[in-house]
């Protein structure tokens, strides 16, 4: 398998500084890259590809040796292949007729990672085996890194990254040949329904409560998010503020990551089988404000449920959910949820009038009662063992 393992490092004053500056660099070369493309395209209709300005590059670092010069040339390839990607990615979406998003200039604050494509090429992990009690990374042009290496690495490192998140840097590894860590076996499944009033019900009626990060933190958010709009664009106390916004929602972030891990963890340490819903959540968070001549409908209640949605992280833990079931050797499906909610569980009818409130379920046909999500749950479960039994028999 493939895993990626990320670690908090210490730079001392001196490495954060060429860290910024390394940053920097390479997102003025990523800027001045895209500008060669559309400058290309402007004048002459002629599309530039990677390897004409990968080429280039060499012409770069000798016009500015105290500059582009400093840093690996490879990470500078990689960042001409992230800006690659990017135009990819926009062709794609253009022949699909999906919004195109055509790729943009990266200001200071968006260019936070850069990337070195091989481990030994411009960077080194555990580059002082020496020091046993100590993990230190080298990268070209910032010295030996100390690393806060807070749990084992396993697989062999392929690519290493740096990234930037607030006040603290991190290094990312990702390696191969990572071995699977098979559970015993249990001999349960379960089904997921995934909500906002509860973060996830099992079919075996467990429920686990949505901590709602964000909405906890809404007030400093406020203040702080008001303190901000107060500051001068430019000023040495709008970074301040700036940073201080990023930082709450940074600790939000890291809140609902944990939750993640820990449910995630335990649903898979008591089930062999996991069946979830299949949920387009994209689609489910898209605005309901309509045009100025088509306007929308409840706009309002429908911004608030988006906000819960994207608050409760389902999209994370689902991803989450994923890795951990492959690395333990369990069985994650994935059905569509239409009509779950609507169901009975008992006798399959199906009708809208069956969901009395968000949390009663009563049958109108056979007059079963449950609570709504984990009667959604249970039929999940079964939609999910369906698929397993036609997948084994054919």
């Amino acid at each position: 398998m493939r895993r990626s393992f990320k670690f908090l490092i210490r730079p001392t004053a001196r490495q954060a500084i060429a860290l910024a500056q390394c940053l920097e660099d390479h997102r003025q070369l990523y800027n001045a890259a895209l500008e060669h493309r559309r400058t290309a395209y402007a004048r002459a209709k002629n599309s530039v590809r990677y390897g004409e300005q990968s080429a280039e590059l060499k012409h770069i670092r000798a016009d500015d040796p105290d500059g582009q010069a400093r840093w690996s040339f490879s990470s500078q390839q990689a960042t001409l292949r992230r800006l690659d990607k990017a135009f990819t990615a926009f062709f794609t979406r253009l022949k699909a007729g999906r919004t195109p998003g055509y790729p943009r200039f990266k200001g200071k604050g968006r260019f936070d990672t850069v990337a070195w494509p091989k481990d030994g090429d411009g960077c080194r992990w555990n580059s002082q085996p020496s020091h046993p009690s100590a993990t230190f990374v080298r990268l070209q042009g910032v010295g030996h890194v100390r690393v806060h290496r807070h749990r084992t690495l396993t697989g062999k490192v392929k690519t290493i990254s740096v990234k930037r998140e607030g006040s603290r840097w991190f290094v990312v590894l990702s390696c191969d040949d990572v071995a699977s860590e098979p559970l015993p076996a249990t001999g349960a499944a379960v089904g997921i329904d995934l909500g906002v009033a509860s973060l996830l019900t099992t079919s075996d009626g467990g429920q686990l409560a949505n901590p709602r990060h964000l909405a906890a933190s809404a007030d400093r958010l406020v203040t702080a998010q008001q303190v901000l709009a107060r500051k001068k664009r430019g000023s040495k106390r709008r970074r301040k503020a700036v940073a201080r916004v990023a930082a709450l929602h940074a600790k939000v972030r890291r809140q609902r990551l944990d939750g993640a891990h820990k449910s995630a963890l335990d649903l898979v340490r008591d089930y062999d089988v996991l069946v979830h819903e299949d949920l387009r959540i994209a689609n489910m968070t898209r605005s309901a404000s309509g045009t100025v001549t088509e306007p929308g409908r409840n706009v309002a209640q429908k911004s608030g449920l988006n906000r819960s949605i994207l608050d409760a992280g389902w999209g994370m833990f689902l991803t989450i959910l994923a890795h951990k079931a492959e690395s333990a050797g369990r069985k994650l499906i994935a059905v569509s949820p239409a009509n779950t909610s609507r169901t009975c569980a008992r006798f399959g009818h199906c009708a809208k009038e069956n969901r009395v409130t968000q949390a009663a379920f009563r049958c109108t046909a056979c007059a079963h009662e449950a609570h709504a999500d984990v009667n959604a749950a249970i039929n999940v479960l079964r939609a999910g063992l369906a698929l397993r039994d036609a997948a084994e028999a054919a």
